[in-house]
């Protein structure tokens, strides 16, 4: 069987989850089709976030999208976001199985 390898966009943004639905929501309005949210932890530039209670979880948030797309996000998020939130993003490209579900 033969797969088809279509190139897409990657953007991960990892941040505070208490923002979590402010954020989807402007993801919803800028566009984007579907996203993945996780739970995630780690160490960064405003120390450790290790979810030990609400206040100091963290998400991870996944877009498969055109290139586009991607960049205008970011751009809204390093407008509106990276000021007053923990908030890093970063674009990839990616080879997707599957092309029509993107």
């Amino acid at each position: 069987m033969t797969q088809t390898h279509q190139k897409r966009t990657l953007l991960t943004v990892v941040t505070e989850a208490a923002i979590e639905e402010s954020l989807i929501s402007d993801l919803d309005k800028l566009g984007v089709g579907g996203y993945t949210v996780t739970d995630a932890r780690g160490r960064g530039s405003r120390g450790i976030r290790d979810a030990a209670w609400k206040e100091a979880a963290n998400i991870r948030i996944e877009v498969i999208c055109n290139r586009v797309l991607a960049e205008s996000v970011v751009s809204y998020l390093q407008t509106h976001y990276y000021a007053n939130y923990a908030m890093v993003s970063f674009i990839q490209d990616v080879e997707i199985l599957r092309p029509e579900k993107f």
